[in-house]
């Protein structure tokens, strides 16, 4: 069985959310709703040697996230200010703890592109997961 790239699994989490769009920001593949505003952005090795995604978060979100698992999540640079959580995926990349990672990024994911969203989108989306 092959298991799918980080970016490439990342990118279709954020894709499947209504009227996401991709587009490279600061030389990275980025997430918006619609054509701004952003609510994910892949980090390839951004200064470390590491792979992860920082992501929009509601209020208190970050340090929840890192308080339970600071060897996965992180405040990232230049958007940590404001609340964004960093995730890495370069952790658990198989077996059952992949898997539960993988569930922690589609919450990070979803609540990212709902702390951004327009109430109309939040509302197709919630119509779409029930």
């Amino acid at each position: 069985m092959t298991v799918p790239r980080p970016l490439d699994r990342l990118r279709a989490l954020c894709l499947a959310l209504p009227e996401a769009t991709e587009r490279v920001s600061h030389g990275e593949p980025a997430w918006f709703v619609r054509r701004t505003p952003q609510f994910v952005t892949f980090a390839d090795r951004h200064h470390d040697a590491r792979v992860a995604f920082w992501a929009a978060a509601p209020p208190g979100a970050q340090q929840d996230w890192i308080g339970r698992d600071p060897g996965r999540f992180f405040v990232p640079p230049y958007v940590g200010g404001r609340g964004w959580v960093g995730v890495y995926l370069d952790v658990a990349l198989d077996g059952p703890l992949a898997e539960r990672h993988w569930v922690d990024v589609e919450d990070i994911v979803e609540h990212a592109y709902r702390s951004v969203a327009p109430a109309k989108l939040i509302a197709l989306l919630d119509r779409t997961v029930d």
